[in-house]
Parts: structure tokens; C-alpha cells; sequence
């Protein structure tokens, strides 16, 4: 057995500069949906931490001032607007405040969802299915269309969805959230094909289990979650940081060549 010691010759250290540099995101401009907690905390953490200046919305304002405050502390450049992603005129008055403010994101992940029922989607209310579309879907994409419009002045952006396996492959329960989030794949895939002359790109990140406040159902049913983790190679769950490190690649222009993709974020559970 031979042992190499590796040198930090002059080459290999411009090499790995020019590599950190491709995930360098300072001078961008960042917008998290949903980032109070969870996953898009989790992102617009790790943005900022890459240099990214970063807005944050969230439907509360204790919870969402509680996580800017926190993002402040860590030294994250960051301002805050309370939205509810289902209320086209509050994703109207989000863009219009960050107007105001001279910000004009060119990184957007759009990570708001809900999901307020379990059950056979033929016992799901009429109600609790338009909500789900209503924010899941037609709420990202206006969210969506009126960042892109911002965006083709710059001609560059990152478009970032935050999908599901569920929207891949259908979890048992979750019928209409499934449904939201392949509906959610397809408006990816159909942008990332409109928007690729103008320089824009649009991709989405497909999480598996991950411990978080909205996953809470699926790991207090102890049947679910074992049947999950018997499929996951890695034999864990994820964690929100786990999601994030994906969002900088797809923000950053490590990924400058990569549009219409999803990125499963599982842990295997889909070999």
C-alpha cells in the first residue's frame, strides 16, 4: 500500500478557489418562501452563509420576526414580509414591499406549502383540496410569474421549487398534496423550457422524509415511518440542512448549465 501526500501546490489551490467561487452567491439577491422554520429556514440560512442577501416570508409574523431575527444574528443580510402564498393579492403586496425596498430578487425558492389533510382522496372535502392547490400550486406559480417578471430585465435567475417525492411517487394519504407537487414538477419542467432563451433557469428539489413541524404526522405513525426507513439505504431521515446544501448548488453557478431538473433529496429511498 502506498500513501500519497497531498500538496497544496500553487495549481491545486487556484483549483479549489475557482471551485468555491462557483458557489459564491454574493451580489445575489435571494427570496425563501415559507422560511420561518423548517426547510426554508434551513435555505435561506445556508444562502445567506454563501453571501446572499435574503428575503423571508412566512404566514405569522411572531414566528417569521423570531427566524429574520436569528438570521440576523448569524450576520445574514435579510428582510422579512409577512404572506400567505394562497392570497394572490398578499403575493402581489410581497413583491410590491420588496419594490419598495429596491430588491429585486434573482434567486427564488418557492418552499410555502400546506397539507391540512390525511386520507382517500375520495373522502377529501372540496375545500381542503382547493386549499392545497391553492397554495401548493397556483400560489407558486404566481409567486413564480411575478418574480420572472423581475427577473428577464436582469436576464439571469435561478427559479428553485420545492417539490416532493410524493409528487414523483404518490404517498398513500396524501393524495391531494401529491397531486399538488407533481402539478408542481410539470410547471417547473414547462417554465425551465420557456425561460431558458431569457437566461433563467428553473429547477426543483424533491425531498424525502425530512424532521420538520409539517412532516410531524408521518413520524408519529411509527408503521410509516419504519416502512420508510426500511427503504432508505441510508437508514436515517433528513434533516433540513440536508435540503439546503442542494438549494445553493441549484442557486449558484455551479449548476449555470442546469435547468428543468429534479433533484431527489432522499437518502436513496428511490434506487
Amino acid at each position: 500500500m502506498f500513501h500519497e501526500e497531498i500538496v497544496a501546490t500553487p495549481t491545486k489551490v487556484a483549483v479549489m478557489a475557482s471551485v468555491e467561487k462557483l458557489f459564491d452567491l454574493t451580489g445575489r439577491r435571494a427570496l425563501v418562501t415559507g422560511a420561518s422554520r423548517g426547510i426554508g429556514f434551513a435555505i435561506a440560512q445556508a444562502l445567506s452563509a454563501h453571501g446572499a442577501a435574503v428575503a423571508v416570508t412566512g404566514r405569522k409574523p411572531d414566528t417569521l420576526g423570531a427566524a429574520a431575527e436569528q438570521l440576523r444574528g448569524g450576520g445574514a443580510d435579510v428582510r422579512s414580509c409577512v404572506c400567505n402564498q394562497g392570497d394572490p393579492d398578499a403575493i402581489q403586496r410581497l413583491f410590491e414591499h420588496l419594490d419598495g425596498q429596491s430588491y429585486s430578487p434573482d434567486v427564488v425558492v418557492i418552499n410555502a406549502a400546506t397539507n391540512p389533510v390525511m386520507g382517500p382522496l375520495v373522502d377529501i372535502e372540496l375545500d381542503a383540496w382547493r386549499k392545497i392547490l391553492d397554495v401548493n400550486l397556483t400560489g407558486a406559480f404566481l409567486t413564480a410569474r411575478t418574480a420572472i417578471r423581475r427577473m428577464m430585465p436582469l436576464k439571469r435567475g435561478s427559479l428553485i421549487f420545492i417539490a416532493s417525492i410524493a409528487g414523483i411517487d404518490p404517498f398513500p394519504g396524501l393524495g391531494a398534496y401529491s397531486a399538488s407537487k407533481a402539478g408542481l414538477l410539470g410547471l417547473m419542467r414547462s417554465l425551465a423550457k420557456e425561460l431558458g432563451p431569457s437566461g433563467i433557469r428553473a429547477n426543483a428539489l424533491a425531498p424525502g422524509l425530512v424532521e420538520t413541524r409539517f412532516a410531524a404526522a408521518l413520524f408519529q405513525d411509527k408503521q410509516a415511518y419504519d416502512s420508510i426507513m426500511a427503504h432508505t439505504p441510508l437508514r436515517r431521515h433528513g434533516q433540513p440542512t440536508d435540503i439546503a446544501g442542494a438549494a445553493v448548488f441549484l442557486a449558484s453557478d455551479a449548476a449555470a448549465y442546469v435547468t428543468g431538473q429534479t433533484l431527489v433529496v432522499d437518502g436513496g429511498g428511490r434506487l
